[in-house]
C-alpha cells in the first residue's frame, strides 16, 4: 500500500570548513565556547565542539551545491581570516586564517572532512599543570621601557620548539613547557643523571602589527585603544625579518622562571 507524505519543512547546510581550537601548550582540544568570527561569514559550534564554517559570501554559489562543489573559485584560492577570542579571558585573542573552498578529495589536512586545528595560548594568569614549568617573561622596548603586546615567545631545544606563547598589551607573557622530566641522563660523564634542561627562549615582535604601550599606562592600568590581535603562525613564518632577542635558560620541572626581556626596535 503506498502512502503520501508532504513534507513539512527541510534543513540543507553544506559545510565549507570545520576548526577545532586546542590548547596550544597540550595540544587538548578546547571544549569551553568561544567567540570565533569572520567577516561575513556563519559560523556555527557543533555538539563535537568543532567550529563549522557554513557560509561565507565569497563563496555563495557552494551554499547550494549538494551533489559537487561549484569548479570556480579554485580549491584553496580564497582566504578567510578569522578572529578567536576566550570570554573568560584564560586565553589570548588571536587571529587566524583558512584558504577556502576545501578539497573534499585532498589528501591528510588538507581535506574538507579534517578540522583545522588552532592553537590559543594561555593569558598571563592562567592556570598551570602538574610538573609544568612556568616561564614568565616581561617584553619591552631596549629604548624607553614600553610594554610590548603581542610578541611572539619561543622555547627552544636541542633543535625542536618546546613552547611557545604570547605577549598581552602589558608585555606579559606566560610559556608553560610541557614534559620536562624531573630526572634525566646527563651527557656529562661525570654525572649520572640531571633535573634540568638547556634551552633558550625566543621573543620576535613585528611593529607594524604589535602594540606598544608606556610603562607609566601599563602601570596606571590604561589600556591602548587597540589590543593587540595577529596571527601568530604569520609572526612566526616572517620571524627571520623580525626585531628579536633570545636567552639561555635552565628548564626544570615545576620550575619558574621570570625574565625582562628587551628588544631594539627600528
Amino acid at each position: 500500500m503506498m502512502r503520501d507524505f508532504h513534507e513539512m519543512e527541510r534543513h540543507e547546510w553544506r559545510v565549507l570548513a570545520a576548526l577545532r581550537p586546542v590548547d596550544g601548550t597540550t595540544g587538548m582540544a578546547l571544549r569551553g565556547p568561544l567567540d570565533i568570527s569572520g567577516a561575513r561569514a556563519r559560523i556555527v559550534r557543533n555538539r563535537s565542539g568543532l567550529y563549522v564554517i557554513h557560509e561565507w559570501s565569497r563563496l555563495a554559489a557552494h551554499a547550494s551545491a549538494f551533489d559537487a562543489p561549484p569548479a570556480l573559485p579554485a580549491p584553496g584560492s580564497e582566504r578567510l581570516e578569522l578572529v578567536l577570542r576566550d570570554p573568560v579571558g584564560r586565553y589570548l585573542p588571536r587571529l587566524a586564517s583558512i584558504d577556502l573552498p576545501r578539497d573534499p578529495a585532498a589528501p591528510g589536512a588538507a581535506s574538507l572532512f579534517v578540522a583545522m586545528d588552532v592553537p590559543l595560548y594561555p593569558s598571563a594568569s592562567a592556570g598551570l599543570g602538574t610538573n609544568w614549568t612556568a616561564v614568565r617573561a616581561s617584553i619591552t622596548d631596549n629604548a624607553d621601557g614600553a610594554a610590548l603586546g603581542g610578541a611572539l615567545l619561543r622555547i627552544v631545544a636541542g633543535g625542536e620548539v618546546l613552547a611557545r606563547g604570547m605577549s598581552d598589551w602589558r608585555g606579559e607573557a606566560l610559556v608553560p613547557v610541557v614534559g620536562v622530566p624531573v630526572t634525566t641522563w646527563s651527557e656529562d660523564e661525570g654525572a649520572v643523571v640531571v633535573t634540568s634542561i638547556a634551552a633558550t627562549v625566543e621573543v620576535y615582535f613585528d611593529p607594524a602589527l604589535g602594540t606598544r604601550t608606556p610603562i607609566v599606562d601599563v602601570r596606571a592600568g590604561r589600556q591602548p585603544a587597540g589590543m593587540p590581535l595577529l596571527d601568530p603562525a604569520d609572526v612566526e613564518d616572517r620571524r627571520a625579518a623580525l626585531p628579536t632577542t633570545q636567552q639561555n635558560l635552565s628548564l626544570a620541572a615545576r620550575g619558574a622562571l621570570n625574565l625582562n626581556l628587551g628588544l631594539d626596535l627600528p
